[in-house]
């Protein structure tokens, strides 16, 4: 049971005013009710005259009592009550909010809105002025902003202006908004902390101390960060971290293409001490090519996206030649094997020197039978130092230069034959390779040898430049860095002169993982020039376009490039040349907040038990003045369709309702009910995912724009249900993302969903992957249990292609997804049909951010594909609220038809 201690008026003194209540009793019961206006002949005036004077009628009973009630209701609100206040605030000075906003704080950026909306609160009941200092650099480079001294009012405007930035916070650099200030009272001080560790954490606690009543919120969980593969490893492997080890934790990493489809997904677990865990994906080497996007789902910060550009995919590999097309037979050309080998993950360029440099490459393989000039070797030199990859294969024209100074290791002249029908000597076979090799894990055919090799000379250091060997012992494949790039050499033929190694797959796997050891695009020539931002991350990872402030980077800069406010994560350059800035990997030190210094008092971000009943005490005495006038007007004969006798009843029942809708919107707490039903609003299941769930607010909220535009509906902003315990019958449709992650419905949540589809309601089941999505196990785990009808795929017919647009396909952000609803022939709810099952991902492409922009691309299709999503959305919407009624013009044909005879 609720305390009296619990209980309390922010503005006590207004309950004087009920002491004037007797005084309003005494003058509504001697006020007589207004005249009533009658129509009657004048010599009814003779009839019936009494001569004793009669006392004047006084205002009924209930109606006197009614307004005292009113009147005491709004005295009450203007106490204003509250039901499990928040502590004062302490000190007397103003209130200092000192916020976060950095990349770590956008993971749970609505739970600190509503922490610093609570502390506003507590300091407008107190009188006091605001000041916000936030701790991350402006967009434009300035440094954490101060507000001044600022009403509550304009407070909340700056708090809603402030979101999480793409970047880390400078927390002792905000300290010198403090510089200078001069404040009356001892303020109070209120951190809302990302929970992080940063340097001079120490210096930046000690001031605020000094400066007033010092306060620390923190989150309970911590955010997470993401770092791409290393770049010259053949695994895919991504690290995953964390700020501290709470034991246990699970993981899952989610790739998706540059069309955002999803190509891989793994879970993995955190040991119980480890801050940081490895996720390896073993994928085809074309789908690992088209990976661009890597997160971490579930978070909802820049640092756990990572974004891949070249360096991670099919490199560009130039193949040295004088010719366009080689002009000798294919099984005698060098060429020939190389080109075959390289095709399936690598995308070719064919030219001489000096066209092969300006271009963007990542390798230049280089034959035997290529002539080279001294200074092509020298700008090929150049060209590796600035992180290029020269693969170079042996002949009889290296056999007969050894000193050619573009290898990786000294060469003697003449080279060495192995086997034939003179020698005593056999074909020499490949011995298995080391762990340092990155042949390491590679499969040796035993058919593969080599009868004829070019010889290195001995040196300390040959065999840690030797990435393949013979069973002798002599290297078959060599290589040593140089400057920032790396030469490779295979001491045998391209083709099958020399050996047969170009004839089997073993040559494709080592080439393979020969280009996957290059950085990526380097020594184009171009590394001077500016690459201007294409797509960048906001604090929440989600793709948005370029501001004004932000500047290009020096091609020359990169993979070095560091995020700031003017270049923050995302992709930079053009569609030749796209390179990706990363937060994750940018971020050193990574440890939770520790300890604080004893009398600083710390909590969280969990919204307090405080209830504040004025509003609902404000609406409830609004409803009950509405009755008075509406009762006024019928004792004074205004509404002649109404008796006086009937009106006390009339009164009483209103005043019930006025009672039950007060308990409801109290009962709901959020006014969750008294919204939906005084407002058409599109609703989403809460599915736990906060990616997924901000997907679907900002979905519906661009789908309730469009039908704002276009439509005749005014709907509202979109609200999120829980379908365990909020009232489902307020929605006609609601929209239900399907996650892996969602656990299947309680036998009590069943019948609910179950009484909803049953009294007319309609449910979208959104699978969000596409045709990948249409088998996942997911639905069938969610919807255990449920009054699931036959599903069919949507007939050419059915209402659905003609409730407001003309369309046959039903797209989102994805276009070759199937949707299925009730088998023809269920005329059950006016033949509306209670559940619709696609995985389009509609949501995705109807989301819009606050300034209207798109946040996911619309694939293939693109802006033609997201306005036909939209075109479903409001034939959806519109087949939901009127129905089946469209169904009836496939019977217009005959009716004209019978008209005409």
């Amino acid at each position: 049971m609720m305390g009296l201690e619990s209980f309390v008026f922010a503005s006590p003194w207004i309950l004087t005013a009920l002491l004037a209540l007797p005084v309003l009793w005494w003058l509504l019961r001697i006020t007589p009710p207004a005249p009533q206006r009658l129509k009657f002949p004048a010599v009814r005036l003779l009839f019936e005259l009494f001569s004793k004077e009669e006392t004047p009628d006084a205002s009924p009973l209930w109606l006197v009592i009614l307004r005292l009630v009113a009147a005491s209701l709004l005295i009450v609100a203007l106490a204003h009550p509250l039901i499990s206040p928040n502590a004062p605030l302490p000190g007397n000075g103003p209130l200092i909010l000192v916020i976060d906003d950095g990349w770590a704080a956008a993971a749970d950026w609505p739970a600190r809105q509503d922490a610093m909306n609570r502390a506003i609160d507590q300091a407008d009941r107190e009188e006091r002025s605001i000041i916000v200092i936030t701790t991350a650099p402006k967009s434009r480079g300035a440094s954490a902003s101060y507000s001044g001294l600022l009403r509550p009012v304009q407070a909340r405007g700056v708090i809603a202006a402030i979101e999480p930035k793409p970047w880390p916070t400078e927390r002792l650099t905000a300290l010198k908004a403090l510089d200078g200030i001069e404040l009356t009272g001892t303020p109070s001080i209120r951190w809302l902390s990302d929970g992080l560790h940063e340097g001079g954490i120490d210096q930046f606690i000690d001031r605020f101390r000094k400066l007033g009543n010092l306060a620390v919120l923190s989150p309970d969980e911590l955010p997470r960060i993401i770092t791409p593969p290393e770049l010259g490893r053949s695994q895919f492997s991504v690290t995953l971290r964390r700020a501290s080890a709470s034991g246990p934790e699970q993981a899952k990493l989610r790739a998706n293409g540059g069309d955002g489809r999803l190509i891989a997904q793994k879970i993995t677990t955190f040991d119980a001490d480890a801050l940081q865990t490895t996720i390896t994906l073993d994928i085809p080497l074309e789908l690992r090519n088209s990976i661009s996007r890597l997160r971490i789902e579930g978070d909802t910060t820049a640092a756990s996206v990572a974004l891949l550009d070249a360096r991670w995919r099919r490199r560009p590999v130039g193949l040295l030649t004088e010719l366009p097309l080689d002009s000798g037979p294919s099984l005698l050309s060098e060429l020939y094997y190389i080109e075959r080998a390289l095709r399936p993950f690598s995308e070719l360029r064919r030219g001489p020197v000096e066209k092969l440099l300006a271009e963007p490459l990542a390798v230049i393989a280089i034959p035997d039978s290529a002539p080279l000039e001294a200074a092509e070797r020298d700008q090929l030199a150049a060209w590796a130092e600035k992180g290029g990859l020269i693969l170079r294969f042996a002949g009889p024209r290296l056999a007969q230069n050894p000193d050619d100074r573009l290898v990786p290791v000294p060469l003697r002249r003449g080279g060495r034959t192995l086997g034939g029908a003179m020698l005593w000597t056999q074909p020499a076979r490949l011995a298995q390779f080391n762990r340092k090799s990155p042949f390491f894990d590679l499969d040796l055919p035993g058919d593969v040898t080599i009868s004829r090799q070019v010889l290195a000379e001995p040196s300390p250091d040959l065999g840690e430049k030797s990435w393949a060997r013979l069973t002798d012992g002599t290297p078959l494949v060599t290589a040593n860095k140089i400057g920032d790039g790396q030469i490779v050499l295979v001491h045998t033929t391209s083709n099958a002169t020399w050996s047969n190694l170009a004839l089997s797959g073993l040559f494709v796997e080592m080439l393979e993982r020969i280009v996957a050891t290059s950085l990526g695009v380097a020594g184009s020539g171009q590394g001077d020039r500016p690459l201007p931002p294409m797509t960048l991350l906001n604090g929440y990872g989600h793709p948005v376009e370029p501001g004004p402030s932000t500047q290009a980077i020096d091609a020359s800069k990169f993979p070095t490039a560091m995020v700031a406010p003017a270049t923050p994560p995302g992709i930079y350059g053009d569609a030749g040349d796209r390179r990706a800035l990363n937060l994750g990997p940018q971020i050193g030190e990574f440890k939770a907040l520790g300890p604080l210094p004893r009398g600083i008092e710390r909590g969280n971000y969990a919204p307090t038990a405080e209830l504040d009943l004025k509003p609902w005490l404000l609406v409830t005495a609004l409803l009950l003045f509405m009755i008075d006038a509406f009762a006024t007007l019928v004792l004074r004969g205004l509404m002649p369709g109404l008796r006086s006798r009937n009106v006390a009843m009339l009164g009483f029942a209103m005043l019930f309702v006025a009672i039950s809708h007060s308990a409801l919107a109290q009962g709901a707490g959020d006014g969750f009910a008294l919204k939906a039903a005084l407002e058409t609003r599109l609703a989403y299941v809460v599915t736990g995912d906060p990616s997924v769930d901000d997907t679907s607010r900002q979905g519906l909220a661009g789908l309730s724009r469009m039908l704002n535009q276009r439509t005749a509906i005014e709907a509202a902003a979109p609200i999120g249900i829980d379908v365990e315990r909020d009232p489902l019958t307020l929605f006609p449709l609601l929209y239900w993302p399907v996650t892996e992650t969602q656990p299947r419905l309680n036998a009590r949540t069943v019948g609910r969903v179950n009484r909803f589809m049953a009294s007319g309601g309609t449910i979208l089941f959104d699978l969000l992957e596409g045709a990948a999505g249409e088998n996942s196990g997911a639905l069938r785990r969610l919807t255990h249990g449920l009054d699931i009808p036959p599903l069919a795929p949507v007939p050419p017919d059915h209402v659905l292609t003609k409730a407001f647009y003309l369309m046959q396909a039903f797209p989102g952000r994805w276009a070759d997804g199937r949707v299925w609803v009730e088998r023809p022939g269920q005329r059950i709810n006016d033949g509306v049909s209670s559940i619709i099952v696609g995985s389009n991902n509609w949501a995705a492409a109807w989301a819009i951010d606050a300034q209207g922009r798109h946040l996911f691309a619309a694939v293939p299709g693109g802006e033609r594909q997201r306005e036909l999503a939209y075109r479903f959305g409001v034939n959806l919407v519109m087949y939901t609220l009127t129905g089946n009624y469209k169904s009836d013009q496939v019977h217009v044909p005959s009716i004209l038809e019978r008209l005409g005879n």
